[in-house]
Formats: C-alpha cells, sequence, structure tokens
C-alpha cells in the first residue's frame, strides 16, 4: 500500500503504462468531489432524516404507490443540475482520448463521465439524464420532462413519466451487464474508485476481472478479495490520484 499521494500516482503511472487493456469501475465517490453526496458515509443520503427511509424511496413500488413523494425527493435530493465533472472525470476522459483506457463502468447516475468527454461509459444503474413513458414509450432527452413545476411529471399521453434510473425491486439490465463483463474480462489492469462495493449485483462484476493487478481507491481501504491478481489499495483521494497521472 503506498504511503503518500506520490507514491500512490507514481504506482498507478506504472500500472497504466505496463497495461495494454484498463477499465475503470466507480461509485458514488467519483462524484463528491462535484459536490455530489453518496448515500452511506456519515453525511450520506441515508443518514439523513425523511418521512420515508431513502431505500423505500427509491423503490419501485413506491414510485408506483406515491410518484409525488418519489419526485419530491428526485427532483431535490438525486438530480444535481449544476453538478460539473471533477478531477477524477477529467483524468479518466483525457486517458480514454489518449488510448489508455477502454471504458469506465459507473454506478452513478448523474452523467458526469459524459459531461468530462468520456465515450465508452456503461452506466449499470442508468442515467437522470434520460427518462420515458412506461404506458405509450415517449422517450425524454434531458431534464426538462421531470423538473417542471407540477409534482409529477406527466407524459402527453396522460400517464407518469418513468426516469431511467435503476430504483429497488429493478433488474440490471441485462446488455448492460454484458457489456460491463465484456469490458472486464479483456483488461488486464482494473482500477476501482469511490465505490464500497456492496451493492449486488453490481459489486459482483469485480469476479469477472481475470487481469494482473486490481488498484483500489477508496478512502476507507476496503478492498474486495480477490485472488487472481495482485491487489493495490490507495487510501488517497480518488481525483487526486488520477489527476496527477501524465497522460502523453
Amino acid at each position: 500500500m503506498p504511503t503518500s499521494l506520490a507514491g500512490a500516482t507514481a504506482l498507478v503511472q506504472r500500472l497504466v503504462d505496463e497495461a495494454h487493456h484498463t477499465v475503470f469501475f466507480g461509485g458514488a465517490g467519483v462524484s463528491t468531489e462535484s459536490g455530489i453526496p453518496d448515500f452511506r458515509s456519515q453525511d450520506g443520503l441515508y443518514r439523513q432524516e425523511y418521512d420515508y427511509p431513502p431505500e423505500t424511496i427509491l423503490s419501485r413500488g413506491f414510485f408506483r404507490a406515491h410518484p409525488d413523494e418519489f419526485y419530491r425527493f428526485h427532483r431535490t435530493r438525486v438530480v444535481h443540475m449544476d453538478a460539473k465533472p471533477g478531477p477524477a472525470h477529467l483524468a479518466l476522459a483525457a486517458l480514454e482520448r489518449a488510448g489508455r483506457l477502454d471504458g469506465v463502468i459507473t454506478q452513478n447516475i448523474d452523467g458526469l463521465h459524459q459531461a468530462a468527454g468520456s465515450r465508452r461509459v456503461i452506466e449499470l444503474h442508468g442515467s437522470i439524464w434520460h427518462s420515458h413513458c412506461g404506458t405509450c414509450g415517449r422517450v425524454f432527452e434531458g431534464l426538462d420532462a421531470i423538473m417542471g413545476p407540477e409534482p409529477v411529471p406527466l407524459c402527453p399521453c396522460g400517464e407518469v413519466i418513468e426516469p431511467d434510473v435503476v430504483l429497488y425491486e429493478d433488474p440490471l439490465d441485462a446488455d448492460v451487464i454484458d457489456a460491463a463483463i465484456d469490458l472486464i474480462t479483456s483488461a488486464d489492469l482494473m482500477i476501482i474508485g469511490g465505490t464500497s462495493l456492496v451493492v449486488y449485483p453490481a459489486a459482483g462484476l469485480v469476479d469477472f476481472f481475470r487481469g494482473d493487478h486490481l488498484v483500489v481507491i477508496n478512502r476507507d481501504g476496503s478492498a474486495p478479495g480477490h485472488h487472481r491478481a495482485q491487489t493495490h489499495v490507495i487510501t488517497e483521494s480518488i481525483g487526486a490520484v488520477l489527476g496527477g497521472l501524465r497522460v502523453g
């Protein structure tokens, strides 16, 4: 385990330079440096007080039964319209442009990787930037359709608009999972950042990695059990580590 930020950056730099195929797997900690709160930390959404537990509000059953309460929470606590890409987002996009990163797999729904310029982004849990009508199938791009003044956004057909995010009780999209597995199995270096790896089935995707080196950048120091690769645990800011990499 590196004992300094400089040492951590040097380690990741060497591994990226030596790798032929690198993939990044990220979670909420990548976006906390952009001002978006995570869920499970001391100040995260799950530690705040609401009329219903956030896990309940963000469930499919609650959405169907109480769309007004769901959207009140979604608009004020999940959607952060003014958030900008942070140093980790920008560094990953630069690595991809330079041909040093095959793609990003993210548990986040904020779209900040794309805003930073990343092109191959696999969003395991969907995106706040897309929504649809579950009845007529109409698709809505952007946030205008769900951020209006009415308590519950409605499709022109009269039905409730659904954000394209994976809620509790929802399965993950099979095609998305397959794309993530393909990216992971082809990599010889996997960098995991900003995730506690406790949300399944997404966290289980790490088990498909068969490469040589697994880097975990997480301030709490947790790392997945992995016996096939050499695991390097870095307890530094993910933005500081990745932001310090030389791309050229």
